[in-house]
């Protein structure tokens, strides 16, 4: 595997990273609360508001990480396999892995809409440049 493609990985891993690290966290923001007897479960089976405000950005956070870096990880997986991995992709991974830390920052901490918004705007234009760069590579690559 060449440097291109192990620093692909590195940011898939990096943003997988960031989406186990959220859940874990959310794991224990919410669990204790229900084995102390705070919350109890009917009040949490189907709706999230019985918890507190904490354990809910966690959760939209989490949440928010099966949204667009889905699609960040099916463009990697493709560069990957079609053997189309190169420097201009693996700066947008990273930015976009970037991108995507500090949009969960914010979202765990201040949740300014503004900014977390522009954040995410910013997140999905270089994605969407990513995903440019992928399918124009792939058809632009000679037909064997």
């Amino acid at each position: 595997m060449i440097l291109v493609e192990k620093l692909l990985v590195l940011a898939v891993a990096l943003q997988a990273f960031l989406a186990i690290s959220l859940i874990l966290w959310l794991g224990l923001e919410r669990v204790p609360r229900v084995m102390r007897g705070e919350i109890r479960v009917a009040d949490i089976a189907v709706d999230r508001s019985a918890y507190p405000l904490k354990a809910r950005l966690l959760s939209n956070s989490v949440d928010n990480q099966f949204q667009l870096p889905i699609l960040f990880f099916v463009g990697a997986v493709l560069l990957l396999q079609a053997d189309l991995a190169d420097w201009f992709s693996v700066i947008l991974a990273f930015l976009f892995v970037a991108l995507r830390y500090v949009h969960a920052a914010i979202h765990v901490t201040t949740n300014r809409v503004y900014r977390r918004f522009v954040i995410y705007t910013a997140g999905l234009a270089v994605l969407s440049l990513f995903w440019l760069w992928l399918v124009l590579r792939i058809l632009l690559l000679p037909s064997a």
